[in-house]
């Protein structure tokens, strides 16, 4: 599947309005499971490619500062979230992943707490293809979505935070006394 395939998906299911990330699935997975069983296992093994581009260690350090913390499974359900966004959203945070300083509802988390997941989102390719099918989605070989958790810098160093991530750990690191 070509990546312009697989991010129209996520177009449709987000144009016309803005939508929450559960609504984005729904939609996606409603037009996904319209089409060939093929073509929805391909839409899965794409998803995993956009999850391996944007498993960097700075995009799960800038996870860590929004949400409060963030696992292995929090980072994928964090990317959930901005696959929601949209290619750009995703192109933008991976090169940049301190720019999601820009994005107002992260602005918001700063004050609120909220927390940002979309554990659904990941789930689009299977469940699409399980109501297209009445069957699991095919084992694939799945690589390594993120890094491994023992590799990552530290992200409790405030002082590495703000050197790698100075605006975000503007908004959600308490400031020195």
């Amino acid at each position: 599947m070509r990546t312009d395939d697989f991010w129209a998906v996520i177009d449709r299911a987000t144009a016309d309005r803005p939508a929450s990330p559960g609504e984005v699935a729904k939609r996606a997975i409603a037009d996904l499971a319209a089409r060939d069983p093929e073509e929805i296992v391909a839409w899965a093994r794409h998803l995993d490619k956009v999850l391996v581009a944007s498993g960097t260690q700075d995009l799960w350090a800038a996870a860590y500062l929004i949400n409060g913390g963030c696992s292995d499974e929090g980072f994928d359900s964090f990317r959930g979230w901005l696959i929601a966004h949209g290619r750009e959203a995703v192109a933008r945070s991976v090169k940049s992943p301190d720019s999601l300083a820009d994005v107002p509802a992260v602005r918001a988390a700063a004050d609120s707490g909220a927390v940002f997941e979309a554990e659904e989102v990941l789930a689009i390719g299977a469940e699409a293809y399980r109501q297209a099918t009445g069957s699991e989605l095919p084992a694939g070989e799945r690589p390594a979505t993120r890094p491994d958790a023992a590799e990552l810098w530290d992200f409790d160093n405030e002082e590495e935070m703000q050197r790698r991530l100075p605006r975000l750990s503007a908004l959600f690191l308490e400031p020195p006394d």
